[in-house]
Order: structure tokens, then sequence, then C-alpha cells
């Protein structure tokens, strides 16, 4: 194939959907291929698909036929977790050309040919046993904050999730190829590098270490001057993690915990592989040792099973705990999963209205956490998107800070002082606290 091709990529999903999109055009641009916008003409159309939200199919043929439009003739290809649960659903969304599965994907260039329009999908799938490599990936080029994935897989069998099925058995990058890939992403001249996994606590081996090793050797060895964690399982979270991270320089104070449920009974029904009470520990004793931290939260409404009494457990459990703000899920079912089975099944506008019960909990929430910290001084990592004359950052502990558009300050750490809630939940700062101190 020419060196003239043009590649465009797109990500549904998540952080580690998106840290391997990004790697994936590394590969095509290290091949001679030039990578384009979603929204320019493409000889190629990589669509990387995800499974956790419902309506994945219908997402992923609105984005083919987005991409038709401006190419009709574009060879298009799709991967990704609903890529490898199901293919041959995929391969008969009309234009799409290449199907490839989890142990395929990074595979991926291997597999194309003239870039001719397919007759009939061409799909490469194989069972889920056989995604047992580790392939690393980081997000980089467009943000001041990179995703690194050092964990893939999970061995855990929540009865909701289909995850197990579409990224295999969990596995971890060594903890040298890890500091190899952050010795890479520095000089990009990153500020922040988040780790991701898809049950990142889960991170290593006896060999390699697990993840409070991971990060320790991470906080002596890197220049990068922050850290964050995403999403960990709270029978993960450690001691020794919170103790580490409220002494870190580098390591932030900001935590995104999975919940699920504050019904022990719906944990149970989700076999989650802990209760309520070890969840509150974990939040208490981050409170304790970080007072300023931001606890993230995922929940899921409408699990088969649950009742009115559960919700309202859940709500109160939420809403006397200290945390920050809410990702609210309503439950949706997945084929090959147990809890498609269970009975008391939740209905629709029941559901609806018990998600929209936490999304106000968590505005609350939010609003608590931010009243807070108002007339604080909080260092602000600034981004490069900018909208009606204003840009915005990230304080530390993860909140959303607005002022005057200025290129000076992209990708810089200021300390500045948080003034005021805006009505939209930001926060403004002071005209003078910008340029406070240079780090």
């Amino acid at each position: 194939m020419p060196n003239s091709q043009r590649v465009a990529l797109y990500t549904l999903g998540c952080k580690l959907n998106y840290s391997e999109t990004s790697t994936i055009g590394r590969l095509f641009v290290n091949q001679g291929f030039e990578e384009v916008q979603f929204t320019d003409h493409a000889d190629i159309y990589v669509i990387n698909t995800c499974s956790v939200t419902d309506h994945a199919d219908k997402k992923c043929r609105k984005i083919v036929k987005e991409a038709l439009k401006i190419n009709s003739q574009a060879y298009i290809v799709i991967i990704g977790c609903y890529a490898q649960l199901k293919p041959q659903e995929i391969s008969e969304i009309p234009g799409v050309d290449l199907v490839l599965g989890a142990a395929e994907k990074f595979q991926l260039l291997n597999y194309l040919k003239d870039l001719g329009k397919e007759p009939k999908a061409l799909i490469y799938n194989q069972g889920i046993e056989n995604a047992t490599s580790y392939s690393g990936s980081y997000s980089i080029g467009d943000r001041t904050r990179t995703f690194l994935k050092v964990q893939d897989g999970c061995d855990y069998s929540c009865s909701f999730c289909t995850i197990p099925l579409a990224r295999g058995a969990s596995r971890s990058q060594t903890i040298s190829s890890v500091l190899e890939s952050i010795n890479e992403i520095t000089d990009s001249g990153v500020k922040e590098i988040v780790l991701t996994g898809v049950n990142l606590g889960d991170f290593g081996t006896k060999e390699t270490g697990d993840f409070f090793t991971l990060i320790k050797e991470i906080d002596q060895f890197s220049t990068i001057p922050r850290f964050r964690i995403s999403s960990i399982e709270p029978n993960l979270l450690t001691d020794d993690i919170i103790s580490f991270v409220a002494n870190s320089q580098r390591f932030v104070p900001h935590f995104h915990i999975p919940l699920q449920s504050g019904s022990n009974k719906i944990l149970s029904l989700m076999r989650r592989r802990y209760r309520r009470e070890l969840y509150a520990e974990r939040i208490q004793l981050i409170k304790e040792k970080m007072p300023h931290c931001c606890i993230g939260v995922d929940v899921i409404v409408g699990f088969p099973g649950e009742t009115k009494e559960d919700f309202l457990e859940t709500y109160q459990f939420l809403n006397d705990l200290p945390i920050s703000y809410l990702h609210v899920f309503t439950y949706s079912e997945r084929a090959n999963t147990p809890a498609i089975s269970m009975p008391s099944k939740v209905i629709g506008s029941t559901a609806t209205e018990r998600n929209s019960m936490l999304r106000i909990l968590s505005e609350k929430k939010k609003n608590q956490f931010y009243s807070e910290h108002l007339n604080t001084e909080r260092t602000v990592l600034f981004e490069a998107d900018h909208k009606d004359g204003m840009m915005h950052g990230f304080t530390d502990n993860y909140i959303k800070v607005l002022c005057k558009y200025d290129p000076l300050l992209i990708n810089e750490l200021k300390v500045i002082t948080l003034s005021k809630i805006n009505p939209t939940g930001e926060m403004n700062i002071t005209e003078t606290a910008e340029i406070l101190i240079h780090l």
C-alpha cells in the first residue's frame, strides 16, 4: 500500500479504549500512514467499540454511517469489546469491511490488503481464551494528560458484566515496561498520567510485584508532576495504597471507586467481592488521611431484584458518605451473563426515576465538595481546549476550573485561588491568581 494513505480513528467507551486507539494510531503512522481527524476524508476509518453501555450496535452503526458520508469508498474496520462479543452482528452493518477480535486488534495492519471495499465483511475473531498476550498502550498527542494502560482483562465474575468475555483473563504489563512507557511519555511534555486498566488494582504477579509496588516505583522513577489512579475496586484499594497517595508528591488526591449498590443484598446478587461496610471503611480512611480528596463513585440502578427499599438503602448510604460525585448507570441486560435470567426485573420507568434521583444527589455532592474548597489555593493543570474566550483545567483533586483563555497557560501547572462556583458547575478563579506561582 502506498504511504500516502490516510487513516482516521474513533473511540467509543472508556479511557482504556482511548489509550488503545491512540497506540493503534501510532502503529499506522510508523508504517507511513497519515493520521487525520475523523471528520476528514480518510482511506481507512477504525472504530474502537465498547459494550459496557447499552445500544452499542446503534452507536457503532451511526459512526460507520458518518464515516461513509465523508468517503463512501472508505475501508471500515471495527475493533474493541463489541467486536469481540458480537462480530457477526457487526459484519452485517452496511459498509463494514473488517472486524477484529481482542486477540487480533493490535495486529490490525497485518490484516489490511489493498483497502478495496469487501463484498462481505471479513471477520478475524478467536475465542477470548486466546487473548492471553499483553499489549501496552497509551494516549498522546492531543491532550495535556495521558491515559496509560498497565493492566487488561478481568478474573472477576460480576453477574451483570461481559468484560471478561470481551477482554479475557487479567494480565499486566511488567513494571519495567511501564517505566519505559513513562519515559517515552515524558519526552512529549505531558504533565499528567492517568493509570488505567480493566481491573487496575489487580495489576501484577508474584514475579513483577503488585499495584502498590508499581506506584512506589513510579513515584521514585518519574519526573512527571502528576499521576492519577483511575477506577479501582474497593477490595483492592488497600490501606497501604491510601497512605501512599496521602504522602506522595506525584500521586494526586483523587480516587474513583465503584460501589454499584449500597444494598448488601444487591451486592451479593451482583457477585461483587465486598460489602457496603468495607466500602464505608475505605471512604472513611481516605477522608481521615486526605480531607481534600475527591472521591467518585460508580452505581447501578434497576438491577434485577432491586426493590424500592433496596434503592432507598443505596440512596441513603451514598447521601451519608463524604463522596464528591457519582457516575450513575441504569442496568441493561447483557447476553451470556447470569443477571439476564434473574427474576424480579425492574420496569424501565422505575429505573429511570431512580437514575434521576441519584444524578440529582451527585450534583448536590459535587456542589458540596466544591463549596468546601472556595477561597482555597489548589494547583491546576490547564487544558488546550477553549471556547467563547474561556479555557478550563483541573485541580489535583479534580475540581474543574474556568478562566479567560490564555495560550501561555496551556499545559501549565499554576497555583490558583478558587473564588466562585458557576451555575454550570465549574469554579471560577480570581483574576490575579492565574499567575501566583510558576511551577
